[in-house]
């Protein structure tokens, strides 16, 4: 059975989370996750940029010739009003596009939007939000940032994609039912509600900076 193996990328230019899944046939599996810690979260970073985006393509490179993805699933560029701070967002995202095309994988992109409505069912949904869905699809996992969390969650939106698109049918340990004509989120092909997601328990993790 053909095996699709994504890593999803958060880039940061202190921290940069990454997952990776593989769909097989209609099934997610968990592969790995982590955070690429380039830079203190607290007060100014006194590493220099240029140091941090040559730790990213290390980190990724080593990551990928690991685990050997096909496919690297990175968010797009959002707008802020902090204009530094997006600048340099995107010079992260720079150097782990330019780590994938490297070592030859395909590069996909979606929106913080697009993730969380893919996810959660709604563009709004907050980040403990799209972590919590990550274990319910996956299993009970651990992060120690919500950069991995989004990791995680930027590969598991490409793989909802493919499966809407009938390139391929993923699920996490349940089939997606793709006999619908509405393009239905995985909370709503998991029977997962709102609540669910939710939760009481709240996941303690630190921002990215």
């Amino acid at each position: 059975m053909r095996v699709v193996r994504i890593l999803g990328i958060d880039p940061g230019s202190r921290l940069t989370g990454y997952g990776c899944v593989d769909v097989i046939g209609n099934q997610i599996r968990h592969v790995t996750h982590g955070t690429l810690k380039l830079a203190s979260t607290s007060g100014r970073a006194t590493i220099p940029l240029e140091q941090r985006l040559l730790a990213i393509h290390e980190g990724l490179s080593k990551v990928i010739l690991e685990h050997k993805p096909t496919v690297m699933s990175i968010e797009r560029v959002f707008f802020a009003k902090n204009a530094v701070s997006v600048l340099m967002l995107g010079q992260a995202r720079g150097a782990a596009i330019l780590c994938g095309a490297i070592h030859s994988l395909n590069i996909v992109e979606y929106s913080p939007t697009e993730v969380k409505a893919s996810l959660v069912g709604h563009g709004g949904a907050d980040k403990e939000q799209v972590a919590k869905m990550v274990q319910l699809l996956l299993g009970k996992l651990e992060f120690a940032t919500f950069d991995a969390s989004d990791g995680l969650a930027l590969a598991i939106c490409h793989a909802h994609a493919m499966s809407s698109s009938n390139a391929n049918r993923p699920a996490a340990t349940t089939t997606l039912n793709s006999t619908r004509k509405k393009k239905m989120t995985l909370a709503e092909s998991l029977g997962i509600t709102p609540e669910m997601v939710v939760g009481k328990r709240r996941i303690s993790v630190p921002e990215k900076n």
